[in-house]
């Protein structure tokens, strides 16, 4: 069998000396150009199978000759990986949208370009993401907190695991708590990554560039981050106010891409979150088993009456179920006057552990009961949205 081909664009000769050596230690043929121009010209001709493009470079900048490439294919689609200077997002989206797949900033670890060169060969390299969303569920699932600290982000995050690798379903996840989004730490993810900032900026946005603006856990889900800070989130708020079918344009490409979207929201109700409410298709209201939660229940279920809502998309999930406060599930339902349609067990301490590590419990612990639990969670889930149909795009 042919070894698989690697065209390295780069004008720098200690860049090039490096990419070859280690690319060549890993079995592969190696083609260098030394510019934009030359690479735009080798990709024709050499058809190779994945190309390491750098940015900065004479004649043609990486920039340019990613999308001359681009408009030269007919068909087979190569994966580009762009070798970027600095971490900034700008860029990196300047990239995307030139038609590049992923990035790498310089300097970088041979370990993690080996790692972003094989995951981008084993997805078929050129599966773009129009084939990608050919035949998904297209389910939007969001997580409302009834009051803070009861474990919202965790169960989004640890129930999108499950969905993928437990019941191998194309799972993304959306942090929509604005102005104070966790996911970043929970998943020990940087601040130089993209985000829904992003996304609902890009005038032009596609299946395609969302797919790319996502970030690859790699536990298998895909992720659309919150704003990096507060202040970037007043950019979303006012481009939602302003265009909010720019919102809902990334809510319906995700749709198309995901068999599941999961939404992790603030716990407030404004025009945000309400435009979240009215396209889910159903609305998990996250809460525990005390007086002040079930108050705070009682009011959500009461606003999302009074929204319209059929009380089958508002759907209760009790966490820590079996912690001891005193109010058993019983009374809690009585409480509300309806049943409790999910419950996820009490595992306090594996839960904070997996917190404060970056690794979510699906990931370092599934076996645990905290981890049975949630992939009872996911496969009830799976099983009531699998078989209805999506909500009205």
């Amino acid at each position: 069998m042919a070894a698989t081909k690697v065209l390295v664009v780069d004008d720098d000769l200690n860049i090039q000396r490096v990419l070859v050596f280690t690319l060549k230690q890993e079995g592969f043929e190696v083609l260098v150009a030394s510019d934009g121009a030359s690479g735009v010209e080798m990709a024709k001709n050499a058809e190779p199978d994945l190309i390491l493009m750098d940015v900065a470079m004479p004649k043609l900048d990486g920039y340019a000759a990613t999308q001359q490439i681009r408009m030269a294919e007919q068909g087979r689609r190569v994966p580009i990986i762009m070798l970027t200077s600095e971490a900034d997002v700008g860029e990196r989206v300047k990239g995307l949208r030139a038609g590049a797949d992923d990035d790498i900033v310089k300097p970088f670890h041979p370990l993690e370009l080996m790692a972003r060169i094989k995951a981008l060969l084993a997805r078929g390299g050129g599966e773009d993401a129009a084939a990608q969303e050919q035949s998904t569920l297209g389910r939007l699932c969001v997580f409302y907190g009834a009051k803070g600290g009861v474990g919202t982000t965790t169960i989004a995050i640890n129930t999108a695991i499950a969905l993928t690798r437990d019941l191998k379903r194309r799972t993304g996840l959306i942090d929509a708590n604005l102005q104070f989004g966790d996911m970043r730490v929970f998943l020990d993810l940087g601040l130089d990554t993209a985000s829904i900032v992003n996304a609902i900026g890009e005038p032009d946005l596609d299946s395609d560039l969302l797919h790319k603006l996502m970030v690859r856990h790699h536990t298998g889900i895909e992720l659309l981050l919150a704003p990096p800070s507060p202040e970037a989130a007043d950019i979303v708020v006012e481009r939602q106010r302003m265009h909010p079918e720019a919102f809902s344009n990334v809510l319906n490409l995700s749709r198309r891409l995901y068999d599941y979207t999961l939404v992790d929201m603030a716990k407030s109700i404004d025009d945000f979150n309400l435009q979240l409410f009215d396209e889910a298709d159903v609305i998990f209201v996250v809460m525990t088993a005390d007086l002040s939660c079930l108050k705070n229940v009682r009011l959500v279920l009461e606003t999302m009456a009074s929204l319209g809502y059929e009380r089958s998309k508002v759907q209760l999930v009790l966490n820590r179920s079996n912690a001891y406060t005193g109010i058993n599930v019983n009374n809690a339902e009585s409480a509300l006057g309806r049943q409790i349609d999910y419950q996820i067990i009490n595992e306090y301490r594996g839960a904070i552990s997996a917190l404060n590590s970056g690794e979510p419990f699906m990931s370092s612990r599934p076996d645990s009961p905290l981890g049975r639990s949630v992939i009872e969670f996911a496969r009830a889930l799976d099983t009531e949205l699998a078989a209805e149909p999506a909500a009205a795009r």
